[in-house]
């Protein structure tokens, strides 16, 4: 099995991106319907509803415990990383983030560029982007597969990737 079959086989993989890509992209949506304004930035920064490092983590980590067994190594290791980044999000990034809204507060000089904000979650952004993860990947492993398995799905006659 070559490197790009053995990626498009991965349903965990796929699946954790998936949510991740899916809770970043509903902050595209809540910009446009909770703010009413178009700002397609909020793509590719941090912070904001959802938290999508927390869907993604949450996701892969509900994978691995579905096709691995929920009493595997590799699920518990899976599951202690998502708490140190659900914990780092809503703890010390949103700290940071507080404390350079505090300091651009104070700055005197309008020549030097002030500290990005924008850094953590709140506990309910975190929370929001935990349980987009497993909706995402879970059903997408058992309903669908790895893309691999969709792509031989759709198209009955594929061979191998060379």
């Amino acid at each position: 099995m070559n490197v790009l079959e053995a990626l498009l086989s991965n349903g965990v993989l796929a699946w954790g991106l998936a949510a991740c890509g899916i809770a970043q992209l509903s902050k595209l949506i809540n910009e446009l319907v909770v703010h009413r304004r178009w700002n397609p930035k909020v793509l590719v920064e941090t912070g904001g509803m959802p938290s999508s490092h927390s869907a993604l983590l949450t996701g892969t980590a509900a994978g691995l415990g579905w096709q691995l067994g929920f009493d595997d190594p590799l699920f518990a290791l899976a599951a202690i990383m998502c708490f140190v980044v659900l914990y780092d999000a809503s703890g010390v990034r949103r700290a940071a983030g507080l404390t350079a809204a505090r300091v651009n507060s104070q700055a005197q000089d309008d020549s030097q560029k002030p500290l990005k904000e924008n850094l953590g979650h709140t506990r309910l952004e975190v929370l929001v982007g935990s349980v987009i993860g497993p909706l995402i990947a879970l059903p997408g492993l058992v309903l669908l597969g790895s893309p691999l398995q969709v792509a031989q799905r759709l198209f009955p006659g594929m061979g191998p990737l060379a």
